[in-house]
């Protein structure tokens, strides 16, 4: 029965899984729990073939419990009660460790099933998600364990592992392939961050070497084209990769802003890229430089009428157009601070100077006595426009930039004390 190399070849002690050396280095907080043999319940949370699973594996050898292996995608109740009726009995008599990937596919009852036996330490749970999880796995979970985060294997960690792959292979061959300079490099830099992605990338280029005698740097590049891309609509990667796009714009870093939208563009993201950049239009830019918001609605339409792949030039114009604007949140700050109000509780009546005109002379003590501001100089004039509970309240301030300086200076000739609500 085939096998695949990388759970073929998967290391044996901490010492030979690749990366992770922030929790798996010598002074590790995860290297130093295995040691100590007493081995809680945890949560490894990180992307796909980061070593998950191979260090879940390597901790049970450690100890003196039983293996058992689910995955949520396809296991139910009754494969945890299979488990939990062996607890107890000849087939585990020490516990049982569980090592349930992808928790995430786990609903809440299926989850809780575990608790009681997490509790009274007859089971130790391993759980492996590639999604928060503080998002997708249950308080009652969580409370009882603790999270490790596994982060994508640099290529210079990659490299050891393909570099290890390729001598495994090669021994097992009559005649040993040659590689051309540069080959365990590239499938190393285009895994992403997947050691296992990597090593299949090694396995398909010695399938496809036939009687050939080397393995050339463009079969290397044509095996690996695209693969670096980590992304999920509906993942961690999905949600990142839009915010660090917006927080880009926002830090007036161009540069990070072309590589998170050719991020968003090459993974087809085309919604979630407009939708974040003409929310940076109003939130970051703003009063600013207000030409903005038309300027890249425009190129937000031109991008959706293109499609892919020629929506990337429109939207790049926007990028940089918001990455280099000098910024603003004050239209952001006013709105927010006006929201809190209402959401304290603090409504108050509309003045009647600026309720309807349809409710003049039905039984009011007063006529409206609305002031039309256009009929005065500078077409302002002194009036109350907030309820009175909030007459006093001041949402807005003017931005330190010259768009909203402008206004300032202008408004403070006109009004006696330079507010634009009196």
């Amino acid at each position: 029965m085939y096998k695949p190399l990388a759970d073929e070849i998967r290391p044996d002690s901490l010492d030979d899984v690749v990366g992770q050396r922030h929790i798996l280095g010598p002074n590790g907080m995860l290297r130093r729990i295995v040691e100590s043999g007493v081995v809680p319940n945890m949560i490894f949370y990180g992307p796909s073939g980061t070593g998950k699973t191979t260090v879940a594996r390597i901790i049970a050898e450690r100890t003196n419990r039983s293996l058992r292996k689910l995955n949520a995608t396809t296991a139910g109740i009754a494969d945890i009660k299979k488990i939990i009726d062996e607890l107890d009995t000849f087939l585990a008599p020490g516990g049982v460790l569980l090592y349930l990937d992808e928790i995430q596919y786990f609903n809440k009852k299926q989850q809780q099933s575990l608790l009681e036996f997490i509790e009274d330490g007859r089971i130790t749970l391993i759980a492996s998600t590639t999604e928060n999880p503080y998002f997708t796995v249950f308080n009652a979970i969580l409370s009882r364990s603790t999270v490790f985060e596994f982060k994508p294997i640099s290529a210079q960690d990659a490299q050891r592992a393909v570099e290890r792959a390729v001598r495994i292979l090669n021994e097992r061959r009559e005649t040993p392939l040659a590689l051309e300079e540069g080959v365990t490099e590239r499938i190393a830099a285009a895994c992403g961050g997947d050691v296992r992605k990597a090593i299949n990338a090694v396995e398909l280029l010695f399938s496809a070497a036939g009687e050939r005698e080397s393995i050339s740097l463009e079969d290397a590049r044509a095996i690996s084209q695209r693969s670096a891309m980590r992304y999920d609509r509906d993942g961690d990667e999905h949600f990142d990769a839009l915010s660090a796009l917006m927080k880009s714009l926002r830090g007036s870093d161009p540069d990070a802003a072309m590589h998170y939208l050719a991020r968003l563009l090459e993974a087809g993201d085309l919604i979630g890229a407009c939708r974040r950049i003409l929310c940076s239009a109003s939130e970051d830019i703003g009063l600013a430089y207000p030409q903005a918001v038309p300027i890249v609605k425009a190129c937000v339409d031109s991008a959706l009428q293109l499609g892919l792949p020629e929506a990337r030039l429109p939207l790049a114009e926007a990028c940089l157009l918001l990455a280099t604007a000098p910024k603003s949140n004050s239209a952001c700050v006013a709105i927010d601070r006006a929201s809190a109000d209402l959401r304290a509780g603090k409504l108050g009546s509309i003045p009647r100077e600026l309720q309807n005109v349809h409710a003049d002379g039905t039984g009011f003590e007063r006529e409206q006595g609305y002031l039309y501001p256009h009929d005065y100089p500078g077409h302002w004039v002194k009036q109350q426009y907030l309820p009175d509970e909030l007459k006093d309240a001041k949402y807005y301030e003017y931005g330190d930039n010259k768009t909203e300086q402008a206004a300032k200076r202008y408004w403070e000739a006109i009004k006696p004390d330079g507010y634009p609500g009196r």
